[in-house]
C-alpha cells in the first residue's frame, strides 16, 4: 500500500471512528487497515489514533494530520479531474449533514438528478437534529436551520424559512381555534426540547408591530426531534410552530390547519457551513453551489 492509499485509509478510519467499518467500506481486511495506520504512525513518529476496546479517537496530532490529508486528497481529485474527458463531471466522495426535514423535503427529491449527472460522485448524507462537529466528524459541509452558535466555520446564508403555526384538524375540532396569543392559555403546545429536561411548558413566539414576543404555554408532550414534533401535532397533541415548507403537503391535504395567521414567529435563517480551508475540492464547491440553487425556491 502506497502513502496516498494509507492516507485514504486513515481518513476513513478517522471519519467512521472504526477500523471495522472502514475496512468494510474500503473493501479491505481489518488487518490491512490496521497495518496501514501502524505504518503511517511509525513513519511520522506520532500517535494518530487512540484505540480502546470501545472507541477509536483522533489525537491532537491525528486531527492536524487528518485535515492535511483531506486537503491533499482533494487536490489530487481536482488534478485527476483536469484530464477527464468531461471536465464538468464530478467524482469522489462527499460527507454532508443537514436537518431531517431539510433532507426529506428539499435535498433527497432532487438528489437523483445530481447523481445521474455525476455517476462517479458518491455521498454520505447525515440527517440529524443534533449539531455535529464538522471538522472532528469529517464533514465537507452542513446545513443549519436556526440561529448559529459562535463558530470558526465559514457561514454562507441561504435565506430564511417562513414560519407558521398549525395544529391537526382533530385538535381544532376538539379545542377550537385560538384568535390571539392570549387565548393560548386554554390550549396546548407540543414542546421541542433536545435535552428533554423535564419540560412541561413550551414557548410560543411571534412578531407583532416589528417586535418579537414570547409567551409560555402548557405542553402535554415534549419531543427531541423534528419528526416526532410533527407526528405529535398530527396525533392531535398540540399546536406547533414550524417552517411552512415542511408541512406544505399536510396543509394541502387538510391534515393540518394553519392558526393565528397574524402571529407568526420570525423567519428561521438557513445557513450553509463549511470549514475554513485554503483548498476546497471542486466537488465540494460544486455541491454547495447546487445546494444553494435548489434551496432558493423555498426561502425568502
Amino acid at each position: 500500500m502506497n502513502r496516498l492509499e494509507e492516507m485514504q485509509v486513515y481518513v476513513r478510519v478517522a471519519e467512521l471512528a472504526s477500523f471495522t467499518q472502514a475496512a468494510h467500506e474500503l473493501g479491505l481486511s481489518k488487518a490491512s487497515v490496521s497495518g496501514a495506520i501502524r505504518t503511517l504512525e511509525s513513519s511520522l513518529g506520532v500517535r494518530l489514533l487512540q484505540r480502546t476496546t470501545r472507541r477509536v479517537q483522533m489525537t491532537v496530532d491525528g486531527h492536524a494530520f487528518y485535515d492535511r490529508c483531506r486537503q491533499v486528497l482533494a487536490e489530487l481529485d481536482d488534478l485527476q479531474a483536469m484530464f477527464q474527458h468531461d471536465a464538468a463531471e464530478l467524482s469522489g466522495h462527499l460527507r454532508v449533514d443537514m436537518p431531517i426535514g431539510f433532507a426529506r423535503n428539499i435535498v433527497l427529491p432532487r438528489l437523483p438528478e445530481l447523481l445521474h449527472a455525476h455517476p462517479r460522485l458518491t455521498l454520505d448524507l447525515s440527517s440529524t437534529d443534533r449539531r455535529v462537529d464538522i471538522v472532528k466528524e469529517g464533514f465537507d459541509c452542513t446545513v443549519r436551520v436556526g440561529q448559529l452558535d459562535d463558530s470558526a466555520l465559514v457561514a454562507r446564508p441561504l435565506g430564511s424559512f417562513a414560519m407558521i403555526n398549525c395544529a391537526s384538524s382533530a385538535y381544532v375540532a376538539r379545542h377550537g381555534v385560538p384568535d390571539s396569543p392570549a387565548a393560548l392559555g386554554s390550549h396546548r403546545l407540543v414542546a421541542y426540547s433536545p435535552g428533554l429536561a423535564g419540560t412541561r411548558e413550551a414557548r410560543f413566539e411571534y412578531v407583532e408591530a416589528g417586535k418579537q414576543h414570547s409567551i409560555t404555554v402548557p405542553a402535554a408532550v415534549a419531543v427531541n426531534n423534528t419528526d416526532s414534533y410533527q407526528a405529535a401535532c398530527l396525533a392531535g397533541l398540540g399546536i406547533i410552530q414550524v417552517p411552512e415548507v415542511g408541512v406544505r403537503d399536510l396543509l394541502a391535504q387538510g391534515k393540518l390547519v394553519q392558526l393565528l395567521h397574524s402571529y407568526q414567529a420570525a423567519p428561521m435563517p438557513v445557513t450553509l457551513l463549511y470549514p475554513e480551508r485554503r483548498h476546497i475540492a471542486k466537488r465540494v464547491q460544486r455541491f454547495m453551489h447546487w445546494l444553494a440553487e435548489i434551496t432558493q425556491p423555498y426561502v425568502q
